[in-house]
C-alpha cells in the first residue's frame, strides 16, 4: 500500500454513495451518470484490493457497506477534508463560510439574517438544502461548512459525526382558513385542533417536528398537497379545505395577499409549542468562522430571548428539552 495515490473523485463517489445508500441518488448529487459513479467506485475498490460496497439485494440501487467499507469511510471523509484544506492553504486565504439552510417554508433566513446583520464575521455564502439528511451529507462530504434548520437525531453514524447547537426557540402559530370553525378565536389550545386535518408540506415521516406534535396532541388525519410549490400555493389549500389547518413559527411572514384573503395566524397556548432552530457543523473539521457565528447567535439570542423556555407554559419534543440543560450559559 506504500506510495498508493488515491483519486479524490473516486473517494468522493464512494462517500456520496454511502451517505445516500443509493447509486442513483448519489449520481444525481455529483451530477454524473450511474455508470460513471459505478466505474469510479470499482476503480477505487481495485486500487485498494477490497470490496467496499454491496448491493442490498432488493432489486433496486440500494447499497450496504462491507466491513472494509466501514473501516474506510472515516479516513475517506478525512481525506476529502484534507484535500480542501490543502487548496485553501495554497490560495492563502480563508474561503467564505458555506452555510446551507433547510425548512424553507419556515423561512430560516430571517433568523440567520438577524445574526449576520449584527456582526461582521468572515464572508458567508448561503445555500439551500432539501432537508436535514441532505445537508448532513453535504456537511460530512465537506461541500458545506455549516447548516441551519431544525436538527433531530438521524439514527446513524451522522449523529456522532456532526455537532449542533440549539440557537433559537420560536413559538408556533396555527394558520386557519376563513371557513374553519375556529377561525374567529384569539388563541387556541393544541387539544382543540383534534378532529381537523393538519396540512403538511411533505410526508409526515419527513417532518420530525410536525410528527412529534401530531403524536403528542393526538392529531389524526393529515392533508398533503400533490406538489409543494411554495408558501402561497401551500397556504391556498386552507381556503379549499375548511377543516384543515397549518402550523408555522410565529414570526414567519405570511405571503402577501393571504391575510386579505381570510387566512389567520392564531397563537397556540396551554401549552405553546416551540420550534427549535439549530446550527450544525462537522465535529472534526469545523470552519474557523463557525465559532464566530455561534457567538453571534448567542449575542442576538440573549437580546431577543430566543432560548426562553418555561416547562409549565411551553411544549418541546423531549430531545430539545434535554439539550436545553447544556445551554444555560447562552440564555
Amino acid at each position: 500500500m506504500r506510495g498508493m495515490d488515491l483519486d479524490l473523485a473516486q473517494v468522493r463517489a464512494f462517500v456520496a454513495t454511502t451517505e445516500h445508500r443509493h447509486f442513483r441518488h448519489a449520481a444525481e448529487e455529483l451530477s454524473i451518470t450511474q455508470q460513471a459513479l459505478s466505474k469510479r467506485i470499482a476503480r477505487l475498490e481495485e486500487a485498494l484490493g477490497e470490496r467496499l460496497l454491496e448491493r442490498d439485494g432488493r432489486g433496486g440501487r440500494g447499497v450496504e457497506l462491507t466491513a472494509a467499507g466501514e473501516r474506510f469511510l472515516e479516513p475517506a471523509r478525512a481525506l476529502l477534508s484534507a484535500g480542501e484544506a490543502a487548496v485553501t492553504a495554497v490560495r492563502g486565504t480563508v474561503r467564505p463560510l458555506r452555510l446551507d439552510v433547510w425548512g424553507h417554508l419556515f423561512a430560516p433566513l430571517r433568523t440567520v439574517r438577524q445574526v449576520l446583520d449584527a456582526q461582521t464575521p468572515s464572508a458567508v455564502e448561503i445555500g439551500h438544502g432539501r432537508d436535514l439528511p441532505s445537508v448532513a451529507g453535504a456537511l460530512l462530504r465537506g461541500e458545506v461548512d455549516a447548516g441551519f434548520g431544525r436538527y433531530h437525531a438521524l439514527g446513524d453514524r451522522r449523529d456522532q459525526e456532526l455537532a449542533h447547537r440549539l440557537v433559537r426557540l420560536e413559538p408556533v402559530d396555527v394558520i386557519l382558513g376563513p371557513g374553519h370553525p375556529l377561525a374567529g378565536a384569539d388563541a387556541l389550545r393544541p387539544a382543540e385542533l383534534r378532529g381537523g386535518r393538519l396540512l403538511l408540506p411533505a410526508a409526515l415521516e419527513r417532518l420530525d417536528f410536525l410528527q412529534r406534535f401530531a403524536e403528542r396532541f393526538e392529531l389524526g388525519a393529515a392533508l398533503v398537497p400533490e406538489a409543494n410549490l411554495g408558501a402561497e400555493h401551500f397556504l391556498a389549500q386552507l381556503r379549499e379545505h375548511p377543516d384543515a389547518f397549518a402550523l408555522l413559527p410565529a414570526d414567519v411572514p405570511l405571503p402577501e395577499g393571504t391575510t386579505p384573503a381570510g387566512l389567520r395566524a392564531v397563537p397556540l397556548v396551554d401549552p405553546t409549542p416551540l420550534y427549535a432552530w439549530s446550527l450544525s457543523w462537522p465535529r472534526h473539521a469545523a470552519h474557523p468562522a463557525v465559532a464566530a457565528l455561534l457567538r453571534g447567535f448567542a449575542e442576538v439570542g440573549r437580546r431577543n430571548r430566543w432560548l426562553e423556555y418555561r416547562p409549565e407554559r411551553d411544549w418541546l419534543p423531549e430531545a430539545e428539552r434535554a439539550e436545553l440543560t447544556d445551554l444555560t450559559d447562552l440564555r
